[in-house]
């Protein structure tokens, strides 16, 4: 999600530079969910698309990807007399040809070298080749932005990295396929021995493997996983590492971690991984060739030749020396007291006073059997927070800035790791999106190019849909009717992305699939369609509500507004009023879906003339959602009143 805000906030970096991101380190790597925090921020590369890097002696390329700019100037990648250190001579310039997409390109006479340089504000530092977005005064992760040059081959420095013979097969021939096609990236940082020369410390780059990293890791068994968890979180809280995630000589870091998991993963046989588990084993050997490969002051890199990644000797030789005496009785122990009783403290406290007595190894492992269990029991809990978390924030940013086709591009393909929920749910937000800026400034080539975007992979029928005919694609309805269709089809996936949710989350929240559905069909007139749909989620939620199931909500930002009728418009601009707490979208403002379902049935009723019976069984249903709803949800308390006024007017007409 981070990497379509960036494309969407800062979708020009000029008039002519757009930013090109891509997610690395520790939030791409891992897919486990380990029981104590992992990510201390979050590592974004991004390039930009007006920049190729390209291997000395290669040809300039005839094709580039989309994302890619119609004027692009190609570096050349040039050896240092170090191994994984670089630089970059402007040497082509390459121009898209307008009839068939390929690239021409023209020689420059005279090589500049591309600086390394980056600009620092009072908001941004640096740490290492990053810049730090730190947002430690809120409850966001702070972000490290890694500027870099893309470049489309693999390195030949590199060059014997997949051809070089493996014992146990990994990786496979099929990832090493993936890994080469991908390429790599270059990073502004000179070596820690040219920092004191002045020109190498301003043009002096390191060859950047994080893509490769991101695939690899990924397809690492789950104990290999937690072994390079634990290893990681045994290393930073002994404070054996400065926490950075690079490769620089002289300081151990997550990077050198990261290389000796990848060396393992490749010498070690399967069996030795998975044969009598242990983890403590594992990593207790693992820790042991560290301390060899300090002491012989090597560590060598895991996809380039005579690349040493600490080539020289640590300051004091006391990590050395501590990784040495490490064995698998110290080892157990310390993870005891520094892991499982940390995981304990996150329990609630009949958990933590199992730690009081963990004196015999059952005892023990019935407390870790108690961590383990409630760890799974609300495990899907804390996901349905990052899905109400990215529910909210993905509409609001798409509001917020300016959205065009490379932002969607990056929304949907950055989303769709996440879940396949979020895919459903970002579209139906675009075409919303389109329907909104129709209205406004009406038809464009731009919201043309979004809707192809959105819908890529089923073009045909989304024109169909629109009522669109290529290649003109000239409108056959008026804007009017082309909103409402936009409006249907994002009813669709609003419906797609509430089953989705419904089928994964459905165990502790009460999701009802038909809300979106419902509205539509009272925005449309269609009273008794939506009180058909409406009235069993008023029985479901209560159901769930009940059994002390969590309940979602529906928000109201700017591009659902067109959605709702004029009396929850109204009220929603009262709420801003009232609750100073919601003087922006960012503080954001939500109904409950059993509020919603409640408001359509009441309103169906009425314009149906039901009996007065059946009006007094929902006020009753309004009564106790009026209870269950804090007093802070205005907006929800707003329209219970609303509907339990329009019920006891109803009766006294009646």
């Amino acid at each position: 999600m981070l990497c379509g805000w960036i494309a969407t906030e800062y979708p020009e970096y000029d008039k002519e530079t757009s930013m090109i991101p891509l997610t690395t380190g520790s939030v791409a790597e891992f897919y486990i969910e380990p029981m104590l925090p992992f990510v201390g921020d979050i590592d974004v590369m991004y390039h930009f698309n007006t920049y190729l890097a390209k291997p000395r002696g290669h040809p300039p390329p005839t094709q580039l990807p989309a994302e890619f700019h119609n004027y692009v100037y190609a570096v050349d990648i040039i050896d240092s007399h170090l191994p994984g250190y670089v630089y970059l001579p402007v040497r082509y310039l390459l121009t898209k040809c307008v009839d068939d997409g390929t690239y021409n390109y023209i020689e420059y006479d005279e090589t500049v070298n591309v600086s390394n340089e980056m600009i620092e504000t009072d908001e941004r530092h640096m740490h290492g080749p990053a810049v730090l977005i730190d947002h430690s005064k809120t409850s966001q992760l702070s972000v490290d932005f890694v500027h870099c040059y893309r470049s489309l081959s693999w390195p030949p420095q590199a060059a014997d990295w997949p051809s070089r013979h493996r014992n146990y097969g990994w990786p496979d021939s099929a990832i090493l396929d993936r890994v080469v096609s991908n390429g790599c990236d270059v990073v502004g940082v000179a070596h820690r021995q040219c920092r004191r020369r002045e020109w190498m410390d301003k043009i002096q780059f390191r060859l950047s493997f994080s893509r490769a990293e991101i695939l690899l890791i990924n397809r690492w068994m789950p104990i290999q996983q937690i072994v390079y968890h634990l290893l990681r979180y045994f290393i930073k809280t002994e404070q054996l590492t400065d926490c950075a995630d690079n490769s620089e000589a002289g300081t151990l870091s997550n990077y050198h971690i990261k290389t000796l998991m990848l060396w393992a993963c490749e010498l070690k046989s399967r069996s030795w991984w998975t044969e009598n588990l242990n983890l403590v084993r594992i990593c207790v050997e693992l820790l042991q060739t560290l301390s060899v490969w300090l002491t012989d002051t090597r560590c060598p890199h895991y996809f380039i030749n005579n690349c040493n990644l600490l080539d020289v000797s640590l300051s004091d030789g006391a990590t050395t020396s501590k990784l040495m005496s490490i064995d698998e009785t110290y080892l157990s122990t310390w993870l005891v007291n520094n892991y499982v009783r940390q995981c304990a403290q996150l329990c609630p406290p009949y958990i933590i006073r199992l730690f009081d007595d963990v004196s015999s190894s059952m005892k023990l492992q019935n407390a870790v059997s108690e961590i383990a269990g409630w760890r799974l029991n609300n495990s899907l809990i804390d996901q349905w927070d990052a899905v109400e978390f990215a529910e909210m924030h993905i509409p609001l940013i798409m509001s917020s800035f300016s959205v065009n086709v490379q932002s969607c591009f990056y929304w949907i393909n950055e989303l769709s790791k996440i879940h396949e929920c979020f895919s459903a749910y970002f579209s139906a937000v675009a075409l919303l999106y389109v329907a909104r800026k129709l209205l406004v400034n009406g038809f464009s080539d731009k919201l043309m190019d979004i809707l192809a975007t959105v819908c890529r992979r089923n073009f045909s029928h989304c024109c169909s849909v629109l009522s669109l005919h290529k290649p003109t694609c000239k409108l056959n309805v008026s804007y009017s009717e082309l909103v409402v269709l936009l409006q249907k089809y994002a009813v669709e996936h609003l419906t797609t992305y509430c089953q989705l949710v419904a089928r994964d989350f459905g165990s502790v929240v009460t999701i009802v699939t038909t809300d979106f559905e419902a509205l539509y069909a009272y925005k449309h007139g269609d009273y008794q369609r939506c009180l058909q749909l409406s009235t069993p989620n008023v029985h479901t939620l209560f159901k769930g509500l009940f059994h002390g199931f969590r309940m979602s909500s529906v928000t109201t930002l700017s591009v659902f507004i067109q959605l709702l009728d004029d009396d929850i418009v109204s009220l929603i601009a009262l709420t801003l009023i009232v609750n100073r707490n919601c003087t922006d979208e960012s503080n954001n403002v939500t109904i409950s879906q059993l509020t919603l379902s409640l408001y359509l049935m009441t309103q169906c009723q009425l314009k149906l003339h039901h009996s007065v019976t059946s009006l007094a069984q929902t006020l009753h249903y309004i009564k106790v959602a009026q209870r269950t709803h804090p007093r802070e949800r205005t907006l929800d308390q707003l329209m219970l009143k609303l509907i339990e006024h329009k019920i006891n007017s109803s009766a006294w007409t009646v």
